[in-house]
């Protein structure tokens, strides 16, 4: 019997159940603050076995700590500098994770930088590079190779993530814009070339205006209180990981629509 997929208002308002993410094993990009701690740190709460991947070592320890000390199962930390980091390297990482781990079940990518707040004809051609380099190149590398691994499993689950930019660009957003709008693209073309052939799923969320470092960044006037937390969100992380959401393909899922 074919299931039903969630409409979004179900994936942003999912009431996930004690252990729904047993047996699973997820890799998490950008785990090491912000939104990717927190949901590395919720998906263990819920059965997962968790893959840390980030460039700063003593951050992915601290989260590792966090979830042995809560009881969770024991998560692996894979340092890698997204912006370093050649296809080679992250094929070798893939190599690993089918070696020392054996399965994959879902992909956070997380991981990114905000880059400058100029108009695009000021825009430092460094920077724009460094942005698109983490925020859609490296997410594409690492998709790709990863791939193969994920194929393996029933139901596998990509979830990349975008912002309200990506899918409505704005003045002086710059790369950022543009490498969310492109994230959007990739999984959406990824959708289209996989549905009819396999059970892997690709799926953006949108978290909307959040408690993290980057939004304090990029609005500095901003009373961090007046927004979500990355806790208050989790719910939908959960969801698109979990057999819950089978079905859901291809969609951008905001999570704070106005």
């Amino acid at each position: 019997m074919t299931q039903t997929p969630l409409t979004h208002e179900q994936i942003r308002t999912f009431k996930p159940e004690p252990k729904c993410l047993q047996g699973k094993t997820i890799l998490v990009t950008g785990a090491g603050d912000g939104i990717g701690r927190v949901a590395a740190l919720t998906y263990a709460k819920y059965g997962a076995t968790v893959l840390l991947l980030g460039k700063t070592l003593s951050k992915l320890e601290a989260v590792y700590d966090e979830i042995e000390a809560a009881g969770g199962k024991q998560p692996a930390i894979m340092p890698m500098n997204l912006e370093t980091a050649s296809y080679s390297d992250m094929q070798q990482l893939a190599n690993l994770i089918q070696t020392e781990i054996g399965e994959l079940h879902g992909v956070l990518h997380n991981a990114g930088i905000l880059g400058a707040l100029t108009p695009l004809e000021m825009y430092d051609i460094v920077t724009f590079e460094q942005v698109m380099r983490i925020n859609t190149t490296a997410t594409f590398m690492l998709t790709q190779v990863i791939m193969p691994l994920v194929k393996e499993v029933d139901n596998g689950s990509f979830v990349f993530t975008s912002s309200s930019v990506g899918t409505h660009p704005r003045a002086f957003w710059g790369a950022y814009a543009l490498s969310k709008q492109a994230v959007e693209g990739m999984s959406d073309i990824f959708t289209q070339e996989t549905q009819n052939t396999t059970s892997l799923r690709f799926n953006c969320i949108n978290p909307g205006g959040t408690r993290t470092n980057m939004r304090a960044h990029a609005y500095p006037g901003e009373n961090p209180m007046s927004l979500k937390t990355p806790e208050d969100i989790m719910p939908a992380y959960v969801c698109l990981m979990s057999d819950a959401s089978i079905g859901v393909r291809g969609q951008v899922i905001a999570l704070q629509p106005k």
